[in-house]
């Protein structure tokens, strides 16, 4: 949940208050949330990339500019907002909650850059800092993860492809957890048969943990063939070695 303060409740309200609920309720005195929002956004991107900056020295601008942008895309902002509990306490229509508005990832996203804005209004750059960078900084971890990892799926493609002839498909097989933070389980499958499985707090995640987990099976299965067969050699080689070796001692 949220553990902040604010000297001005009402700030906290407008941040978490959709135009969808204004509509229900014209006469209600609080603003909805989009010029917080667009506060929120524009401090976001300074917090992030003044932290990428210093961070980072040696990194050139154009990864500099993807990694601020990974950090701040509206899936990386849901997550952290799910773990605030945002799409419970959001303010928003009843039509908006039947289709899922408190689980959209825009919604939960832009209602996550309201709340910056908020805070920085009622305390100021310092408290939005102390209250977002521990957030980002975890983050950037999942996003430095998930590059390294970025290329598992597109070896997998390639593996499917070059001895199947199939491209491999991915299967939910599971979602624990509560809703704010599910557990996804899924599997890669290249045809019928189940290559790999993997688990992880997002879908993206999930599938990435599942190819990893075909390409490790993938390459166990070539190093005990390949032992074997060094092994084979080494026998051959041995029996060859003895062969020689009596006929040798064999008188002419």
């Amino acid at each position: 949940m949220i553990d902040l303060h604010f000297n001005n409740p009402d700030l906290l309200i407008q941040a978490l208050t959709h135009r969808s609920y204004l509509a229900d309720h014209p006469n209600h005195s609080i603003q909805d949330n989009e010029r917080l929002e667009f506060l929120g956004d524009s401090i976001l991107n300074y917090v992030s990339a003044q932290m990428l900056f210093r961070q980072f020295p040696e990194m050139a601008e154009g990864e500099l500019t993807r990694l601020r942008a990974a950090l701040v895309r509206a899936e990386a902002l849901a997550v952290l907002a799910k773990e605030l509990n945002l799409g419970e306490s959001l303010r928003i229509s009843r039509g908006e909650a039947n289709r899922g508005g408190r689980e959209r990832a825009s919604m939960l996203a832009d209602a996550f850059e309201a709340l910056i804005g908020a805070i920085y209004i009622d305390q100021g750059l310092e408290a939005v800092e102390s209250f977002v960078l521990p957030r980002l900084e975890r983050l950037l971890t999942i996003v430095q993860e998930e590059a390294l990892e970025g290329d598992v799926r597109t070896k997998i493609n390639q593996w499917g492809m070059s001895q199947f002839n199939q491209i491999p498909v991915y299967r939910e097989v599971a979602m624990t957890g509560p809703v704010h933070a599910p557990e996804f389980t899924y599997e890669v499958l290249i045809g019928d048969r189940v290559m790999g499985r993997g688990s992880g707090m997002s879908k993206q995640t999930a599938k990435q943990a599942a190819a990893r987990d075909a390409l490790q099976k993938r390459d166990a299965r070539l190093n005990k063939t390949d032992t074997l067969r060094k092994s084979l050699a080494l026998r051959q080689s041995e029996a060859s070695r003895k062969r020689g070796s009596r006929k040798r001692s064999q008188p002419d």
